[in-house]
């Protein structure tokens, strides 16, 4: 028998999923900000290398916010149709599933980039 799940369980997660990635992608430009402060203010070998390092994982973040929030909004036009054809507000298991794969995504990307935030205002302490 088909798993069917009701649309509304999964758009609250997907709201928050989507608010919580924008300002990941806004405090990565602040945090880029900072990182060209530096940068203007320290020339030392090492801390270019650091610098370098940072500017590298700020990329890679903000390229991997744009690719969940990309495959995050096209889950939630994907449940929409499928809910709308369901003709009761119900999505099958196997967006469920892609939702439940986007919310393990979206899990690991959030602790990256706090992880990423604190390392970074480590070095940020030292050399601001």
């Amino acid at each position: 028998m088909e798993k069917r799940v009701s649309i509304s369980h999964m758009s609250n997660a997907h709201t928050d999923w989507l608010r919580s990635l924008d300002f990941y992608k806004d405090e990565i430009k602040i945090l880029r900000d900072r990182l060209t402060e530096i940068a203007g203010k320290n020339t030392n070998r090492d801390v270019m290398k650091e610098i370098e390092h940072f500017e590298n994982q700020f990329d890679i973040q903000a390229e991997n916010i744009h690719k969940l929030t990309h495959d995050i909004k096209n889950n939630v036009k994907l449940a929409g149709r499928e809910a709308h054809n369901s003709g009761a507000g119900y999505i099958d298991g196997i967006l469920l599933e892609q939702h439940s794969v986007l919310g393990d995504r979206y899990h690991t990307e959030e602790r990256t980039v706090n992880e990423l935030r604190q390392a970074f205002n480590r070095f940020a302490s030292v050399y601001m």
